[in-house]
């Protein structure tokens, strides 16, 4: 069952190390992370599963690694501690997982044993959900950590340059994840979603296939912004 859930960005920027000059610009994201995770900390789960977009649809061991050399930088990152520190040969995490295996180890996460679990940004909402239920099954006391952005058209020069309709669309997100609303979770139109380039609409409706059968839970946003013309989110249920 679901126990809690941190919701937050995946941009590589996060890292400092991918920042570099930039990177004070993003302290505020990061401190609120940091906050989040600790509220999955407090709630003891059995098992944390870190959600983020991906490719296709696929798990993540604990061990497997991941890397940020392709955004220029020599800097490695492993899933959690565990496993036998390969994860599945040939296969490295994806970016969104490598950030929160980022944002686990600089936390120094050792509350539960932790896997990864990439969900195509393309998977249809009702695949989502059903992801969600599967996940909140694996453990008496299951928490998530998902990864995903809002819209990156907030402005003319974000990564999908200016559309009027991102910015209600990102408000509508902060309102939605502040409140633990999954049934406006389960509602949010992926056709839109694709058009304003959100990579958090998957793992957040797999939050709320999560969330099903979970009573009582309730949302806290502890962040939202789009420095770069892309909206970021923090925000927790518990």
């Amino acid at each position: 069952m679901l126990v809690a859930a941190a919701a937050c960005p995946c941009p590589p920027l996060l890292v400092p190390e991918v920042a570099a000059g930039a990177a004070p610009e993003l302290d505020a994201v990061r401190a609120a992370c940091t906050d989040a995770l600790g509220v999955l900390a407090a709630a003891r789960p059995d098992l944390l599963v870190v959600v983020g977009p991906d490719a296709g649809t696929s798990d993540y061991p604990a061990g497997t690694p991941g890397s940020f050399r392709r955004f220029g930088v020599d800097l490695d990152v492993r899933l959690g501690d565990g496993g036998d520190g390969d994860g599945v040969a040939g296969r490295e995490l994806p970016y969104g997982l490598a950030v929160g295996a980022w944002l686990l180890g600089r936390t120094g996460w050792a509350g539960a044993p932790v896997e990864g679990r990439g969900v195509g940004e393309s998977l249809a909402p009702d695949a989502c959900l059903e992801e969600g239920r599967l996940l909140a099954g694996r453990a008496d006391r299951v928490a998530l950590l998902v990864m995903g952005d809002g819209s990156a058209c907030r402005t003319l020069k974000a990564p999908g340059y200016l559309d009027e309709r991102a910015a209600p669309f990102d408000a509508e997100i902060a309102r939605v994840l502040g409140t633990a609303d999954a049934a406006a979770l389960r509602a949010l139109d992926a056709g839109l979603a694709r058009e304003l380039k959100v990579s958090g609409r998957a793992p957040w409706q797999v939050l709320a296939g999560a969330s099903e059968g979970a009573a009582g839970l309730s949302g806290a946003l502890l962040h939202e912004d789009a420095p770069y013309g892309v909206g970021y989110m923090v925000a927790t249920w518990s």
